[in-house]
């Protein structure tokens, strides 16, 4: 009898090979791939990051650069400051402490009487000298010893009150001629070679005329000078120039004592 197939089809049953061979087992499934915790503490600091040696050598040129600027902005400052200190002063440059004298100050009249010219030439030569051969130097103290010493220069001869060694011995020379208060005492006593002045007659005084200052107006003479220069301005002001030694100065004005607010100027015009 024919086979009659039913609907759904028929099941072939498996051959005789098929049969013998063995089944392979399934692969297991996968294990998910552990994670690592995460962590909720503070972030590990990151490395610094090195500039370039290019960035690191434009930074070093603008530092070094800032730094040029800075010194030579100090070295202009100081320079300003020694050059304002050193720069020559005397009537060729309004006054001044008279220690630096410029070529118009340290210019003479030669309208001056001949003994006056020959004073102040010796004034010019050793205003700022340290040391004398034949009048010796009073250390600190020398200011009449000079003074008198220009007066000789004028033509001023020793007497017996005023008078210097011959040794060279500054200390040995009479006391009217190394003293500023015995030296104003021998002029009022001899009115034939000085007349007084006060600082009210300013515009009497002349070139080779002395100068004397109280630095504490008390009585004494402390500091005493030769006239240098006397100028007057357009509207009738008289300024008066002085040099001398102690300090060494040529062409200072008599107002310029700013360590002594008290001074009292004097003068003594001279005669011959």
């Amino acid at each position: 009898m024919d086979d009659v197939n039913e609907p759904g089809g028929t099941v072939d049953e498996p051959s005789a090979a098929q049969a013998a061979e063995p089944t392979a087992p399934a692969a297991p499934a996968a294990e998910p791939a552990a994670t690592e915790p995460r962590t909720t503490g503070p972030a590990t600091p990151r490395a610094a990051v090195r500039p370039s040696r290019r960035v690191y050598l434009r930074r070093r040129l603008l530092v070094g650069g800032a730094l040029v600027v800075v010194l030579a902005l100090l070295a202009w400052g100081v320079a300003a400051i020694v050059i304002a200190a050193t720069a020559p002063r005397g009537p060729g440059t309004q006054g001044g402490d008279g220690s630096h004298p410029n070529a118009a100050a340290l210019e003479l009249d030669p309208e001056l009487p001949a003994p006056v010219l020959r004073q102040l030439e010796y004034v010019r030569e050793h205003w700022d000298a340290d040391e004398s051969e034949r009048y010796g130097v009073l250390g600190d103290d020398d200011c009449v010893n000079f003074t008198s010493q220009t007066l000789i220069e004028r033509g001023w001869l020793p007497d017996e009150e005023w008078w210097y060694s011959e040794d060279g011995d500054a200390y040995a020379h009479s006391p009217a001629w190394r003293s500023s208060t015995l030296f104003r005492d021998y002029l009022a006593a001899h009115p034939e070679r000085a007349t007084p002045l006060d600082d009210t007659q300013r515009a009497q005084v002349r070139p080779g005329d002395i100068v004397q200052f109280d630095w504490d107006a008390s009585g004494d003479r402390d500091h005493t000078a030769i006239v240098t220069a006397v100028i007057e301005d357009d509207e009738g002001n008289v300024d008066v120039f002085y040099g001398g030694h102690t300090d060494a100065t040529w062409d200072r004005s008599v107002d310029d004592h700013p360590n002594h607010p008290e001074t009292q100027v004097s003068y003594w015009s001279v005669i011959g």
